[in-house]
């Protein structure tokens, strides 16, 4: 009777309980919000870290989608873990980057309907054009006894530089104010001048003849952008420079000897599947050696267009059909074959640059991203190209050499597994090796180290321990003018008080042997070295 007792008044006070909850407004989770302060550091936050994967508008792209009616079902918790740890498609962590503060502010910041940012038209960057050197000024020779033709220029990311460093010597000659994290850089015919382009959208020129090498000219063509490119052909040799800009979506055309804006043209359209495309972003844009034209590639629209600049009143542009999203690419040997990755379709796209058409599509694996590439000859394929992916361990090498080796031609040679996912492969004509970071990879043993695979084998003939440095990552390789070296970047991660441990390690490119080291570096990334990249060495 007691226990019936008992039960019997549970049971009418949760039936009343449950009567006055079901009359009552029913509690709904708050939205997300940030303060004014706080909403403005995490957009901030989230232009440097997360659009160029996600977009600015947030409609993803190699990222996923993060607009809100995706990221508000994965919550606060589950966001700022994905954040910290980075996920197995190919995103690496930032926990190591970004504050517990700031990772909370960004997961928050994701929840919320994104700002559309403004646009940029011609006549605000002219004003925002600036001449630090005027071209007369401009020495006639070498004004330093120095070996510029072997300079390496290396981006110092997070520090907003370029540093240029003597190949012979490897001294540092000089660091030089750039835009925010250079992405690019482009060079004239002779290798003389340079162009950056910083993810602030701010073009520099940059005059390696000067002691020290001086930026002589700027310009702002976008708030957002990635990549830049110089006209190499015929009368019109170093005539203009082009820079491609995520947002606003268009591309800028400017005098390259002033840098002096001189057109936009917008690349929103429609896409290869007909869906019309606001953010259209230009991933990246070459200089195509056969003709007065640069090839542009409309990231979400899967196009390639080539863009010809013969007659800027009149400008033609062919677009070329390909697959989505296209992001970096490199010529195959002859300088014909236009080779770029469509890195969320899991493809290596081919254009003809001569005949301006699509050539073939490669399904590679995970995201490719060949970053400047690599081109070398495979004993039973002969020339072929190769790519690491961002979404896993592996290096997949294909035949471009249509006419020479037909059989082989845009046809996967062979897949060689690595142990992470990485973002560069590089190598050059006297070395027997094929470098590749595997810089996206969480475990330090791994993202420190750089896969050497052997041209004549296709396997890994040797995994190089770059750095044991707390936070350090192996990124990027380059050669010098003679191909005897290979550079390789460490990038310290952490912020300002990590940026004077980041080093270039050298190795001598055929024994393997580490050669010497260049130390007190902020945050290195890419290299270009002058010589290589005048003449196309891959």
């Amino acid at each position: 009777m007691r226990t019936n007792a008992i039960n019997g008044v549970t049971f009418t006070v949760c039936l009343l309980l449950g009567l006055a909850m079901a009359q009552s407004p029913v509690a709904v989770a708050e939205e997300p919000t940030l303060s004014k302060a706080d909403f403005e550091e995490a957009k901030t936050l989230f232009f440097q870290r997360c659009a160029g994967c996600h977009g600015v508008l947030r409609k993803g792209a190699t990222g996923k989608n993060l607009e809100p009616e995706n990221t508000l079902e994965l919550g606060q918790r589950k966001l700022e873990r994905m954040i910290s740890l980075g996920t197995e498609g190919g995103m690496n962590n930032f926990d190591d980057i970004l504050t517990r503060d700031e990772i909370k502010k960004l997961a928050t910041y994701i929840q919320m309907p994104a700002p559309e940012p403004p646009e940029l038209d011609l006549a605000t960057m002219k004003k925002r054009w600036k001449t630090y050197i005027k071209p007369s000024a401009y020495p006639s020779r070498p004004a330093h006894g120095r070996n510029w033709e072997n300079f390496f220029l290396v981006i110092l990311r997070d520090a907003g530089k370029v540093a240029v460093i003597d190949g012979d010597t490897k001294e540092v000659v000089t660091r030089i104010d750039t835009g925010y994290a250079v992405h690019a850089m482009k060079e004239s015919s002779d290798g003389r001048f340079w162009y950056t382009m910083g993810r602030d959208g701010r073009m520099t020129k940059i005059d390696l003849w000067m002691d020290p090498p001086q930026l002589v000219a700027e310009a702002q063509i976008a708030y957002d952008a990635r990549d830049v490119a110089v006209s190499h052909y015929g009368e019109w040799k170093d005539k203009y420079v082009i820079g491609g800009s995520y947002w606003p979506p268009h591309f800028v055309i400017l005098d390259a000897l002033t840098m002096e804006p001189l057109k936009v043209v917008s690349t929103r359209g429609t896409d290869v599947d007909g869906t019309y495309v606001n953010e259209s972003r230009v991933a990246a844009v070459y200089n195509s050696p056969h003709a007065p034209t640069w090839i542009v590639a409309a990231k979400e629209l899967g196009q390639l267009w080539q863009v010809d600049y013969s007659d800027l009143d009149n400008l033609r542009i062919d677009k070329i059909n390909s697959h989505k999203f296209l992001h970096d690419g490199f010529f195959d040997p002859k300088l014909r074959y236009f080779q770029i990755a469509a890195n969320a379709s899991n493809r290596i796209e081919i254009m003809d640059s001569v005949d301006r058409k699509f050539v073939a599509s490669i399904e590679t694996g995970t995201k490719p991203h060949p970053g400047p590439g690599a081109n070398w000859v495979d004993p039973k394929c002969g020339p072929v190209g190769g790519t690491v992916h961002l979404g896993e361990g592996k290096i997949t090498t294909w035949g471009n050499d249509p006419k020479g080796h037909p059989e082989h031609a845009w046809k996967i040679c062979y897949r060689t597994a690595t142990d992470g996912a990485g973002l560069f492969i590089r190598t050059h004509p006297n070395s027997p090796y094929v470098f590749a970071d595997q810089t996206l990879f969480p475990e330090v043993d791994v993202n420190q180290s750089i896969k050497v695979l052997d041209k004549k084998t296709g396997k890994i003939a040797k995994t190089l321990r770059v750095t044991t440095i707390e936070k350090g990552v192996a990124v990027h390789t380059e050669f010098n003018k003679d191909g005897s070296e290979v550079w390789v970047s460490v990038w310290v991660r952490g912020g300002r008080k990590n940026w004077t441990k980041g080093e270039i390690v050298i190795y001598d490119s055929k024994t393997l042997e580490e050669k010497a080291r260049i130390k007190g570096l902020a945050t290195p990334t890419g290299k270009f070295n002058v010589y290589n990249r005048v003449h196309h060495v891959t």
